[in-house]
């Protein structure tokens, strides 16, 4: 990878002038050769054109082929949404920062993606500059795990999938609180807060970060005593694409036992008459032992010629199966649930587990870097919830959740070790008090043209909710990124007050202290987009 640059000259002009074999547009092909010469002359470490450069002008095929392989939500990646003039992966932290250099230098909006799953894909469009290119770190996935002091260094482009793959090649007794879906990006995902099964017991996966590498608004990279505190306060819960690229992050790993059980058991709504176990599900789940995370999962299920609602009681129990059904008969014992529901495995087994994968599916798929479930066009939205719903509340929005062809929801345990956290530890806010947090989504293919119909129920089922949800604000969770809550304005213009309203319900009192860094560290506003931390 430290090829000289005298001795890949040759190479470099047979590339550089295969790559416009279709000429584009003259500004557009005029920025991309400036780009291409610039990065050459800001890095010192070789980087093959055909496989780190991809633009329309190259190949077509190819380039859909890059833009589509890890964005999850196929609505931004429809014909009349915006795309890059050209997508960059970097294969060395210096490509990188040449990249930075190069974007200031040309005048060049950048979008960074490190896993594609931002949900209203703002790491593969911009709606508000143009022209945009996208640097995306997929080829930069280096872990090296350290079980001696219980850590690890993870590059940004590596999967939560993989990260936890590489944890237990090394040991069957560690892990890492992270995401529940395999093939997020771990550099993103902890700019976000990054929440999993072992939240209520080790808390969050920024919660667990030791140190970071950045690259800054002038190109320079970063360690955590080089940015300092404020910095790498504001990288870890403060979301992405605000204040820097995530090179790496080094995580502290947590200790987790041989033994894990798991269990998922369905009740429609004919066999839960008056929401009972619902109900007693609100008034526990955040109660049970810290080892034990219970979510429910709604779906929509045919029933006798007509439509029913199901609620999936999904748990990942940090020990054996004797002991879960102690603290199940103890606590819960409304599920009924029985030994026969139960499976003892690995912690990375239930890993495959939880992420939805089918039965049996071997460890290695989280390797792969794929979701279980296929790509669609979605919207979601998010709420937390206090106070338990009452069985009115439940009536109402099981009637509305009928309605829809393909509806989701997820409730997501708190209490344990999230209830214990300051809010102010790091930008994510959501802690004491929070019983469950609620994700809604609504999808459909591409065949279904009724985008707009989708989109109305899923905001008026969250209407519906106000009133047995968070208030004042009503809060929100930066990683189900919502544009309905609010975006900054094209260009370089951001009005603070304006981004209050979903700075409130992101981060909470916490939004103040990340635009004062913002205007520190990024006086420019550089690093933005829709819902970046703006500046003074």
């Amino acid at each position: 990878m430290g090829i000289s640059k005298s001795s890949s000259l040759l190479s470099f002009l047979a590339l550089y002038f295969s790559l416009y074999t279709i000429t584009p547009t003259a500004s557009l092909a005029s920025l991309q050769d400036q780009f291409i010469n610039c990065l050459h002359e800001n890095t010192h470490v070789y980087f093959p054109l055909e496989s780190t450069f991809f633009a329309p002008a190259k190949n077509v095929s190819m380039f859909s082929e890059v833009l589509q392989s890890t964005a999850q939500n196929l609505r931004y990646l429809s014909k009349s949404m915006p795309k890059p003039g050209f997508i960059f992966k970097p294969l060395h932290e210096s490509h990188v920062q040449a990249s930075i250099i190069c974007s200031k230098k040309l005048g060049t909006h950048v979008r960074i993606r490190s896993g594609g799953h931002d949900y209203e894909g703002l790491s593969y469009v911009s709606e508000i500059e143009k022209p945009f290119i996208v640097i995306d770190l997929s080829k930069m996935r280096h872990i090296n795990i350290n079980t001696k002091d219980n850590s690890a260094w993870v590059q940004a482009g590596a999967t939560v999938g993989e990260l936890y793959y590489r944890i237990a090649e090394k040991s069957r007794v560690h892990g890492f609180p992270a995401g529940l879906c395999s093939s997020l990006g771990i550099g993103g995902h902890i700019t976000g807060g990054a929440y999993g099964s072992m939240m209520r017991k080790y808390g969050l996966g920024a919660d667990n970060v030791l140190d970071a590498k950045i690259v800054d608004a002038n190109g320079k990279i970063l360690n955590r005593k080089a940015m300092g505190e404020d910095t790498f306060w504001a990288i870890r819960g403060g979301a992405g694409g605000s204040f820097g690229i995530i090179l790496e992050w080094k995580i502290k790993l947590v200790p987790v036992p041989k033994t894990v059980t798991v269990f998922t058991v369905t009740k429609t709504l004919q066999q839960d008459p008056g929401n009972k176990i619902l109900s007693k599900w609100q008034m526990v789940a955040d109660k049970l032992v810290d080892e034990l995370f219970i979510r429910v999962i709604f779906n929509v299920a045919a029933n006798n010629g007509s439509k029913t609602a199901t609620t999936s009681y999904n748990a990942v129990f940090l020990g054996d199966k004797a002991m879960l059904m102690k603290v199940m008969k103890k606590s819960f014992p409304e599920l009924g649930l029985t030994p026969k529901d139960c499976t003892e495995m690995s912690w990375l087994e239930s890993i495959v587990y939880i992420s939805g994968f089918a039965s049996r599916t071997p460890t290695k798929v989280l390797l792969q870097g794929k979701s279980p479930f296929p790509k669609n066009n979605f919207k979601a939205k998010s709420d937390f919830v206090k106070k338990p719903i009452p069985e009115s509340g439940l009536q109402g929005m099981f009637k509305k959740f009928l309605k829809e062809d393909n509806p989701m929801m997820i409730w997501n345990p708190y209490g344990g070790m999230m209830a214990k956290i300051p809010e102010a530890q790091i930008p994510f806010p959501h802690r004491k008090g929070v019983i469950f947090k609620i994700q809604y989504v609504t999808n459909w293919p591409d065949s279904d043209r009724r985008a707009s119909k989708h989109i109305n129920w899923i905001r008026d089922l969250y209407r519906f909710m106000t009133p047995y949800v968070s208030a004042n604000p009503r809060e929100a969770y930066v990683n189900y990124r919502d544009l309905d809550l609010g975006q900054n304005k094209k260009q370089f213009k951001s009005n603070v007050n304006q981004a209050k309203v979903w700075g409130a319900s992101y981060f909470k009192g916490n939004f103040e202290r990340l635009v004062r860094i913002k205007t520190k560290v990024d006086p420019k506003n550089f690093y933005r987009h829709e819902q970046s931390i703006p500046t003074m």
